[in-house]
């Protein structure tokens, strides 16, 4: 049996080693590392912000694109063929995740959404936009099952649940990015609408350079190495991390809070495997995982991807000037994560997300009912919409977050993946075509229906957690859900 953390290369088939690695992953004070890890993967969800917004934003720019004229129910549709690229994309890109390593995969997907949006710039038609937009989600996609991965195994057990938050917020980084841009582009004294819109995605995709270059500096995942029986590579990559920290934090690190992990050689997890830990060892926690994604991607992605069209076809707002109102839209959303994300590390997982699901729930249905009546002008409606998603972004954020630590090591990326995929299914494609239809159907009463869907399933995810929620603040991710390859004597 090799010494803790000292083991040299792989080990075979069966064979039982010892590592010290999630203690001294874990036991780590705050760092430039850590920076540059949320830096370098963080910035998958400003892109997906980025995106997203920019469709909502540019909406009813490519409606009136004399080369595309999409209608309000085609829009809808490329918002659904972005999701479905995603669901695609998580699923193929998790599994390559847990078999060939986070860093590997993180390189390929950001490749993919690059080419792809630079593509959609160039789009001639409804099916080529849509197109190009279902493989823009597919590089997205499988980026949310490769980095959601590296960052929870890389991040200190005291603070991940912070970090996690923060780093999914940060889509409305991208958001905000997004509509400011839009201000840009739709402003026809400045450039052309029809070159705007198509100007927008090509540097978005171009964006991403920046990004491969900051990734090249993030070393792979120590605890996949681990379970992968490669302790003697994971044991060099922490001694590398170790030995930066130690130089910027000029005294020695701090102890150990817990020992060893013990662990045994084996192969990788089996799809038979996967569904028998989903359905039946871990079911609470896929019934919650299910429910939590579910239910904020339909919130989500049902009222955001047809924001402009809300606004310019109940509230006459041009379109040029949108961005004005995803603002402050977007700085809720962003604020919400940060403010209340240390509360998930300190008042516990279970308090924070059950809180903030139900009252995103109940102001939704409220704001349904105002909409309905006509009480608000198109600013009470952005400030209504700003309150309300200050609490749904830090609850969407810790659906990731619970998926995450709610399962294997061996399985961790291919779980995110089938979550986010059945989440954004159910909830994310049916959404916004859904929305769309209702908008075009041009009653107030219809869009009311639509919010109080959104709150109830809002209120179901609160219930569900506080029911089947578990405590995962400040334990290590082995001692949530214990590695396949974990060895018992």
């Amino acid at each position: 049996m090799a010494e803790p953390g000292k083991a040299a290369g792989g080990v075979t088939g069966g064979e039982v080693f010892e590592t010290d690695v999630p203690a001294r992953l874990d036991r780590l004070p705050w760092d430039r590392f850590h920076w540059l890890v949320i830096a370098a993967l963080g910035i998958t969800w400003t892109l997906d912000g980025l995106e997203v917004t920019l469709v909502g934003s540019l909406a009813s720019a490519i409606h009136e694109s004399p080369s595309l004229a999409l209608t309000p129910t085609q829009v809808g549709l490329t918002a659904s063929a972005y999701l479905v690229g995603a669901v695609i994309g998580a699923l193929f890109f998790g599994w390559l995740t847990d078999r060939l390593g986070r860093r590997k995969i993180f390189f390929v997907t950001v490749i993919l959404y690059m080419l792809s949006s630079i593509a959609t710039g160039f789009s001639w038609d409804f099916w080529s936009f849509a197109f190009f937009r279902a493989l823009t989600g597919a590089g997205i996609g499988g980026e949310y099952a490769a980095v959601n991965s590296a960052i929870q195994e890389m991040i200190p057990a005291r603070r991940r649940g912070t970090v996690d938050l923060a780093v999914n917020g940060t889509f409305w980084a991208g958001a905000a990015l997004g509509a400011g841009s839009a201000l840009v582009v739709l402003d026809p004294e400045i450039v052309d609408p029809e070159i705007g819109w198509r100007a927008a995605f090509v540097v978005g995709g171009a964006l991403a350079i920046v990004i491969m270059f900051l990734r090249r500096w993030v070393p792979e995942s120590p605890r996949w190495l681990m379970t992968h029986g490669r302790p003697g590579e994971a044991d060099r990559v922490v001694d590398g991390i170790e030995e930066g920290v130690r130089a910027r934090y000029g005294k020695p690190l701090p102890p150990l809070e817990y020992g060893p992990v013990r662990m045994s050689r084996r192969g990788q997890a089996t799809l038979r495997e996967v569904i028998d830990i989903m359905l039946r060892r871990q079911r609470q926690r896929t019934v919650l995982g299910v429910t939590l994604m579910a239910c904020q991607a339909f919130c989500y992605n049902a009222i955001f991807f047809t924001y402009a069209l809300v606004l310019t076809r109940f509230y006459g707002i041009p379109s040029a000037d949108i961005g004005w109102y995803i603002l402050p839209f977007a700085f809720g959303n962003l604020l919400g994560p940060l403010l209340l994300g240390p509360f998930f590390d300190s008042i516990g997982r279970r308090v924070m997300i059950t809180s903030t699901y139900a009252i995103s729930g109940i102001l939704m249905v409220i704001s349904g009912y105002a909409f309905q009546q006509g009480w608000m002008t198109a600013w009470e409606q952005t400030v209504a919409w700003t309150v309300i998603f200050f609490f749904a972004s830090p609850a969407a954020s810790a659906a990731y977050l619970t998926v995450g630590e709610s399962f294997p090591l061996e399985m961790r990326a291919l779980a995110i993946a089938v979550f986010y995929a059945f989440g954004t299914a159910v909830g994310g494609i049916a959404g916004p075509a859904l929305f769309g239809w209702l908008i075009e159907g041009g009653d107030r009463l219809y869009i009311a229906f639509g919010f109080a869907l959104a709150g109830g399933l809002m209120l179901l995810a609160a219930g569900t957690e506080w029911v089947l929620g578990f405590d995962a603040e400040r334990k290590s991710l082995e001692a949530i859900a214990a590695p396949l390859s974990a060895h018992h004597d």
